[in-house]
């Protein structure tokens, strides 16, 4: 399953880049390809990976939404073009839990979606895989947590000098997923030929209060100054979102196809990403 070519745009970014040392015969597909490279890079593929997207933990200025958007969509919409006349079997593409509604609870069946840009952005983002005529699976990532990149670098530094804390009141709810667990859902992928939509995330999300604790205590370090969230609207404008939302998500499918979590709870996967 590994030795097979597995082509993959956003192969440089944190994720594509662990799956690059997980699987041979990985073939990044350039950010800028134009259709006939894309053509060019699937030939012999039997995989695509779709990882393409700009970093989202950014201010959201006009400008910067069109990049998002364009980065994701236009992309993934060249990328199916290019499927379409191929002789790939599967495409794996990806979405986030940004595509639910705060504060409710979510499995793949959940009936609602995001009323805002990054639900939006999400919704936009999966019509355009959908459009594959291959066997098609789409990722819906919640924070991923590594020890090398993501999220979770951000936060190292302020938590290990003593000046972490909850944001807020702590209440919001963090929908994640440990690094290892994530490569263990794409070579799960690829091993059952599942498709459709599955969460990529932990079975156990976590209030903000309880994700600060966890990670305080593995560092063994006090968090006990609270960021206002207004100062994240102030560095990030809408883009605070991200990281203020309050997501609710659960892995129904996944758990339903017979997946197994290593790292099903918060501190058994910092204590592996920070021992």
């Amino acid at each position: 399953m590994t030795s097979r070519k597995i082509a993959v745009t956003g192969a440089g970014g944190f994720v594509g880049s662990l799956l690059k040392r997980r699987f041979s015969g990985i073939v990044p597909i350039a950010r800028n390809a134009t259709l006939d490279e894309i053509k060019r890079a699937l030939e012999g593929a039997h995989v695509v990976i779709n990882l393409a997207g700009a970093p989202i933990i950014k201010r959201w200025s006009e400008s910067y939404k069109k990049v998002l958007y364009s980065s994701r969509i236009e992309t993934t919409r060249r990328l199916v073009e290019a499927l379409n006349s191929s002789d790939v079997e599967h495409f794996i593409s990806t979405s986030a839990t940004g595509i639910y509604p705060d504060d409710m609870d979510c499995d793949e069946s959940c009936p609602r979606l995001a009323d805002d840009f990054l639900g939006r952005l999400a919704r936009d983002w999966e019509m355009e895989a959908s459009k594959c005529k291959k066997k098609t699976t789409i990722l819906r990532f919640g924070v991923v947590l590594g020890n090398d990149g993501g999220a979770l670098k951000r936060m190292l530094l302020p938590f290990r000098l003593g000046l972490g804390g909850p944001i807020g009141d702590g209440s919001s709810v963090l929908s994640w997923i440990d690094i290892e667990d994530l490569m263990r859902i794409y070579e799960f992928v690829l091993e059952t030929g599942i498709e459709g939509v599955l969460n990529a995330v932990s079975p156990r999300p976590v209030t903000n209060k309880e994700f600060t604790k966890a990670l305080a205590r593995v560092l063994r370090r006090p968090a006990i100054l609270p960021v206002p969230p207004f100062i994240l609207r102030l560095l990030y404008g809408e883009g605070a979102t991200v990281i203020t939302g309050s997501k609710r998500v659960y892995p129904n499918r996944l758990l339903e196809a017979g997946f197994r979590f290593k790292y099903p709870d918060i501190h058994s996967s910092l204590q592996h990403l920070l021992a």
